[in-house]
């Protein structure tokens, strides 16, 4: 590696540490698990009504100890498809002084510091915004704030202990004004999928709506909105005589 191309950089994750929690812990329970149905298969054969009845009686038929046996592999089993599930989800932070990377799985993004304003940690989300107040990048994590704010600061990123921008966030109702045409629309598609526990759409429609000019916070099920500032500039447009007509206008 050439010296003129290396950069100093800071790899955030969970580390060794969580990868032994996953890997040892998950499986460990999932024995128990295991143990504790073997141990509980007669009590709960007796019961007038148990969930998975056709299964408990199965299991209460095996011999011993085939049936303990099995039950501790299968949880073992699930045990190591939930590590492998969390190993795929965790997000690996790397900052540099150039850029960021954000690496999940097979996804790989990486976001330039010259396109960043801030960044902050926020409902467990880390959220970088450009200087239109837009989103760059919105990833779930579990990293420590303090770690990561370390990180970003140490290489000069603008790090803020919150959205700087928390105040300005209204909660959409219906057909509230100052939204711009196609907005409300998409809102109330996205408060669809939110109640159907639909993360896919709900995911997708924050883009879509982002390509607006409208950044959201959720409570719960609750939608929460701001205009990036070229939103507030060019002001909120009126809906096509189309649009009043299909919504009843």
């Amino acid at each position: 590696m050439e010296m003129a191309s290396y950069r100093p950089r800071t790899v955030v994750s969970g580390g060794p540490l969580e990868l032994a929690v996953l890997w040892g812990g998950f499986p460990l329970l999932g024995a128990g698990a295991g143990w504790l149905l073997a141990a509980a298969t007669g009590w709960l054969a007796r019961l007038p009504w148990k969930p998975f009845g056709d299964l408990i009686e199965w299991l209460d038929r095996l011999p011993e100890p085939q049936a303990t046996a099995g039950t501790i592999a299968a949880g073992v089993l699930a045990g190591l498809v939930i590590a492998g599930i969390g190993t795929a989800e965790r997000l690996i932070v790397t900052v540099d002084g150039a850029q960021v990377q954000l690496r999940r799985s097979d996804e790989n993004r990486t976001i330039a510091r010259v396109d960043t304003r801030v960044v902050f940690l926020a409902d467990k989300h880390l959220v970088l915004l450009d200087a239109d107040g837009a989103e760059l990048v919105r990833e779930s994590t579990d990293l420590p704030s303090a770690k990561l704010a370390a990180a970003f600061r140490e290489h000069g990123w603008g790090w803020a202990d919150d959205d700087p921008h928390r105040s300005a966030y209204r909660l959409w109702v219906p057909d509230l004004p100052g939204l711009p045409a196609g907005a409300d629309a998409l809102l109330r598609a996205r408060e669809r999928a939110i109640q159907r526990d639909r993360r896919d759409d709900a995911r997708e429609l924050r883009r879509e709506l982002g390509q607006i000019g409208v950044v959201l916070r959720d409570e719960g099920k609750r939608q929460y909105w701001r205009l990036t500032t070229r939103a507030l500039a060019s002001g909120p447009e009126r809906p096509t005589s189309a649009e009043r007509e299909a919504d009843g206008r």
